[in-house]
Formats: structure tokens, sequence, C-alpha cells
């Protein structure tokens, strides 16, 4: 259960269930362990993270110690990569929490390096954050988008033979929170065969959105 009364976070965290959780802007250069008590239960105990590029990104990943042995085995600008091992029947697995950036010098470097990721195809893999990128028109609820970009993304999408996880409850994930507002689906849940082999159920369901401009999921 939550500490004390129970941050808005710690609540949410509570309610999902969950044992894993993975936030993609911190905008925090450095975390410690008294900023994991201040968010997050008491269980989770373990965490690595990327900091923040000024007071862009910052890439966090946090577990249930008692569960899971995790691994930071790939960082860089666009993500982090762990190595879980499960503590109840030893199953190891790939985590890669994404958080890519939103210029168009950014977007390229990001999507050249996602295309190339080479992972093997017997490890189970499952790649998930903030692409800051959307795959077609019916993904914002307003004319525009970069059409050379979808394109881009999905061929970055295919070169690795990624699987999409559908996404249940609402069609977008990202507000600029205006009175018209702009709605996108930014957030996106890719993994390998190797992963929907071992795991045929694995499905994603947006959560409320409070003070967030993206529906944690």
């Amino acid at each position: 259960m939550p500490q004390k009364n129970g941050t808005q976070s710690e609540i949410k965290i509570v309610e999902t269930n969950c044992d894993i959780i993975c936030l993609q802007e911190t905008k925090k250069a450095k975390i410690v362990h008294l900023f994991i008590r201040n968010i997050c239960p008491v269980t989770f105990n373990k965490f690595e993270f990327v900091p923040s590029m000024g007071a862009s990104g910052g890439m966090l990943v946090a577990w249930k110690g008692n569960l899971f042995d995790g691994e930071l085995v790939f960082p860089n600008n666009f993500a982090m990569s762990l190595e879980f091992t499960s503590l109840v029947n030893d199953a190891s697995w790939r985590l890669t929490n994404i958080y890519a950036p939103c210029t168009a010098d950014g977007k390229r470097g990001f999507l050249d390096w996602f295309e190339n990721i080479h992972m093997p195809l017997d490890l189970e893999w499952i790649i998930l954050g903030d692409f800051n990128l959307i795959r077609k028109p019916q993904d914002r609820n307003k004319p525009g988008g970069d059409v050379n970009d979808m394109m881009a993304f999905k061929q970055a999408i295919s070169s690795p033979g990624l699987i999409e996880l559908p996404l249940t409850g609402k069609q977008f994930t990202w507000s600029n929170k205006q009175d018209d507002p702009l709605l996108e689906r930014l957030d996106w849940f890719f993994t390998n065969n190797a992963w929907t082999l071992a795991y045929p159920n694995t499905r994603v369901e947006t959560l409320v959105m409070e003070a967030s401009d993206h529906c944690p999921c």
C-alpha cells in the first residue's frame, strides 16, 4: 500500500497492481532512492535511469526487487534496455523503454538507430514508450502530420520484425491540453515473435489522464 496518505503516483501504481513501471520524461539529471520512495510504493526498491538532457527527457524503470532481478544492458539518449529475470520461475526477457526526440533532426537520428537494432531472435523482447511519432493520419484528431515521418516510422518498425500491441481504451495518448486540444497517439508498444509465443495474452490499456499530458498505460 502507499506510504503515509499516498501520492497521486503511488495511488495510481497500486491501482494498476503493476510490478514494473516505466517513465519517459522525469526531467531529472539524477535520481536517488528518496525520489523513488516519494513516487512509488515501498515495494519498488530497485531502479535504473537515464538522466535528462537539460529540461528534456530522463527515463526511469523501477521494479519490485522481490520479484525480479534487473540489469541495465544498454542506455543511450533515446532508450534504456534492461534484462529482467524472474525470481519466481527464472524466466529472462528484455525491456526497452523509449523516449524519442521531438525535433526533426532528432527524429531522423532516432529512426536510423531504431531501424538498425539487432536483437537475438530467441530473446523475448518488449519495446514501449513515447516515440513522438504517429504511424498514420488517423493517429491525430486534426489534419496534419509529416507523411515522410510516418513512412520512416513504419519502415523502422518493420525492419526488426516488430509486432504492434493493440491499444484498448483511448484512441489518443497525448493532448496539448488546450481548450480545442490537439490529440495524438505518440505512445507505442511492440514485441517480437519470441515474446508473442511466450506471452500471447499481452495487451495494453490506457488509464485515466490526470496531471500528465500523456495517458498512463
